[in-house]
């Protein structure tokens, strides 16, 4: 009897291990999927998984709180006039036009509902949507740091534009709307 007894305590604690280790990697899994090269990134910049993947999942539970809202049409025609503007005026005015990149950036990611101002926050907000752009906004953030304190050449700033662009155009695909059975609009993001 307690060798029976033992042995359903041992066979409970094994299933028991088994299922943690399943559910942990089912985690891990969708963290990775969800998060791309910026779970790798988080996990790195951590110094071991647990920590990584909490700080993601602190980034997810921060996210469902904010208010991501897509653009309608017109809204987003505007942004891509803007945008046109910062890049036709990289031919006479490089440094400006890496300026107004970033300001069209920041405008259109407040108007989504994206907090804006601290840098690293930004990035930790758009990394649950937009993981798969997110080395291209910090190259960008990177060369546009340097040309404020005068370090970067107009090759530079031209990179600094196209990692600009990508960052602009995921933020701007991910306006749109579709119409449900019942007439409800929701937001379905386009890839």
């Amino acid at each position: 009897m307690v060798i029976t007894l033992v042995v359903i305590v041992v066979a409970l604690l094994v299933a028991a291990a088994v299922i943690g280790f399943v559910l942990e990697r089912r985690r891990r899994d969708v963290l990775q999927r969800r998060f791309g090269p910026e779970y790798d990134r988080t996990v790195g910049e951590a110094g071991n998984r647990r920590r990584g993947e909490r700080e993601l999942v602190q980034r997810q539970k921060r996210h469902e709180q904010l208010d991501i809202r897509p653009l309608d049409t017109e809204r987003a025609k505007e942004y891509a006039t803007e945008w046109e503007a910062a890049q036709t005026r990289f031919v006479d005015d490089p440094h400006g036009a890496v300026c107004d990149a970033d300001t069209v950036i920041e405008a259109l990611m407040a108007e989504r509902g994206y907090p804006v101002g601290d840098f690293d926050t930004q990035v930790a907000d758009l990394s649950v949507e937009h993981a798969e752009v997110l080395q291209h906004y910090r190259a960008a953030h990177e060369i546009a740091t340097a040309a404020a304190a005068g370090d970067a050449d107009t090759e530079a700033l031209r990179r600094a534009m196209v990692h600009y662009r990508v960052l602009f155009t995921s933020l701007l695909e991910d306006r749109h709307e579709q119409t449900e059975e019942d007439g409800s609009v929701t937001s379905r993001r386009i890839r």
